[in-house]
């Protein structure tokens, strides 16, 4: 790992954050997203992630996570993490290359099923269910955090993209 640390500007610094009765959008903070990659037959590991404790724990695909965070992970304590991984999993930070956005509401599952196949009924999707999935053509990793409270995770390039998109698809409910 190397010690040059670049300087990152929030994406969606610019963007002002949405709040009607219905829907609220907003930027979460660019804090820390460690993709966490399974050695084959590993068991129990989502619990195994959950106890280190270094934030919350997103289900993307058999034997992958996300552990993602609010504050950012200092140089050492992220290696420290990768550390911990091995030999039962392999970490990558992600925490410059993804962003985060939350879209919570009575009506926040109705925006996002304007741009994705996804079933957010509460009973096929609950709470802390997650899906990588299309939101009109671009690629979200969509963690449902509360009845009403969804986590959209997006890679940097496309942020403002989803961001706009979401502004126009929650429109009528503001």
């Amino acid at each position: 790992m190397s010690d040059f640390r670049p300087i990152l500007r929030p994406v969606l610094a610019a963007k002002t954050a949405i709040s009607s009765a219905h829907v609220k959008l907003s930027a979460l903070p660019e804090g820390a997203i460690v993709h966490v990659l399974g050695q084959p037959g590993e068991q129990d590991m989502a619990s195994f992630l959950s106890g280190l404790d270094k934030g919350a724990v997103r289900n993307v695909s058999p034997g992958q996570w996300f552990i993602v965070g609010n504050e950012p992970m200092m140089h050492w304590d992220m290696k420290a993490l990768l550390e911990t991984l091995e030999p039962r999993a392999t970490g990558i930070d992600q925490s410059g290359g993804r962003v985060r956005i939350r879209i919570e509401g009575s009506h926040a599952a109705r925006v996002l099923s304007k741009g994705t196949a996804v079933d957010l009924s509460a009973g096929s999707f609950p709470i802390g269910q997650s899906a990588t999935t299309l939101i009109g053509h671009i690629a979200v990793h969509l963690t449902r955090i509360l009845q009403d409270d969804f986590e959209l995770m997006v890679l940097r390039g496309f942020a403002e993209s989803l961001w706009d998109d979401l502004i126009r698809m929650s429109a009528e409910y503001r």
